[in-house]
Parts: C-alpha cells; sequence; structure tokens
C-alpha cells in the first residue's frame, strides 16, 4: 500500500506564485467545510413568521484540528506551531495576510487563514512546551471575479480610472485585476511614491499585467 501524503499549504507571493510550503506534521484526523447563505427578514408587522429574501451566498471555510509532538524530539513546538499562526500576519507585499493552498490528497482549497486557537498540552521540565493542537479555519479565497468587466475594460489593456472618495490603491487592482497583490503595477505606472495617498477625482492609467 502506498504510503499516504501528509498534508500541506503552499503559501503565495503577491504574483499568485508559491513562495513557501508549510508542512503538517500529522494527518488530521477530520476535516470540515462548511458554507452558508445569507437571508434578510422582512415584511408587515403581524405575519406569524418574517418573510426572507436571498442576500447573498457566504465563503466556504475549512477547519480541522492539527496536532503537534515534539516530546522525543525534546524540541520546542512553537517552531513548529508558529509556521502556521504566522500565517495570520500582513503580508507587507499585499497588506493582507497571504492567500494560500491548503492540499491533501485531492483536496486543493485556495484561502485565507481565519482563525487559529492553540492548546500546549505537554511540557519539558523547563516548562517549554513539546506538544500542542490547533484548531485552525481556513475561509476560501475567491477575488472579484474578472468576468464582470466591460470588454473595452479587460486587464489585457491599459485603461484610465478615475480615483473616488473611499477607494485604495489595493480596492483599485482588486477591481481591476482580481487581487489586491497586483497593486505595485499601479503606483509604478503613476510614479505613485506613497501607495496610501492618493486623490479622489485624480485620472490613473490602469496597466495591463505582465506575464
Amino acid at each position: 500500500m502506498p504510503e499516504k501524503k501528509k498534508a500541506l499549504i503552499h503559501v503565495l507571493n503577491a504574483r499568485g506564485r508559491i513562495k513557501k510550503e508549510v508542512h503538517v506534521l500529522f494527518y488530521p484526523s477530520e476535516y470540515t467545510f462548511e458554507k452558508n447563505n445569507d437571508f434578510a427578514e422582512g415584511g408587515p408587522h403581524g405575519l406569524d413568521s418574517p418573510v426572507i429574501s436571498f442576500n447573498k451566498g457566504g465563503m466556504e471555510t475549512l477547519s480541522m484540528e492539527l496536532f503537534f509532538d515534539t516530546y522525543e524530539e525534546r524540541k520546542d513546538v512553537r517552531d513548529y506551531t508558529r509556521e502556521i499562526t504566522d500565517l495570520l500576519k500582513i503580508d507587507p507585499a499585499i497588506h493582507a495576510p497571504p492567500v494560500l493552498i491548503f492540499i491533501w490528497g485531492k483536496t486543493h482549497f485556495k484561502c485565507v487563514l481565519k482563525r487559529v486557537s492553540k492548546k500546549f498540552t505537554m511540557f519539558r521540565e523547563d516548562g517549554v512546551p513539546v506538544r500542542a493542537t490547533l484548531n485552525v479555519t481556513f475561509q476560501e479565497y475567491r477575488p472579484e471575479s474578472r468576468s464582470k468587466e466591460k470588454p473595452n475594460e479587460s486587464s489585457d489593456k491599459t485603461k484610465i480610472y478615475t480615483i473616488k472618495e473611499g477607494d485604495t490603491l489595493w480596492s483599485i487592482s482588486t477591481q481591476s485585476y482580481g487581487s489586491p497583490a497586483c497593486w505595485r503595477a499601479i503606483a509604478n505606472e503613476n510614479c505613485i511614491e506613497n501607495p496610501r495617498i492618493i486623490e479622489p477625482g485624480t485620472k490613473i492609467k490602469i496597466p495591463p499585467l505582465e506575464d
């Protein structure tokens, strides 16, 4: 019987390419996919039950328990759990946590890490933890679909965009390319030195992405 492959997490860079792999030490005993729909309740007063209307679909989540044990090696188990919890940190290149792909067998789930809770259950004599359980929840990552773009505003040609109140380079990048990670292309094209300072009403160029 072939050996089962362990789960791993691909960490993507700003261009959507793999920059790091995080390996899960032990097989998860189980995992749970969950998805929900959002409905609004309304209707006139006096009804036995409200009238509901569909609002929008929710993002799918993947939850599981990850087990870590370094008792035999006498190593600090936090050296391994930190690889998971660090996925909650902001990636300076995209000003957001990194996009991930959780892979185990035929499961390939593009996501971001939404939540982690840690429990340390065994310690060395000096108090260093050597056993831990992480409860993790990954949330589906779904960038804005390019299919909503107008034919003359596809991302394969330069277009002009007028900055609106509340816009950021990251939101404009998401709208134009389907990902906030490509904001540098816009900043470089328009000689924007500080991406946090953009003036509403200013017209900027949205260049095509290079392969």
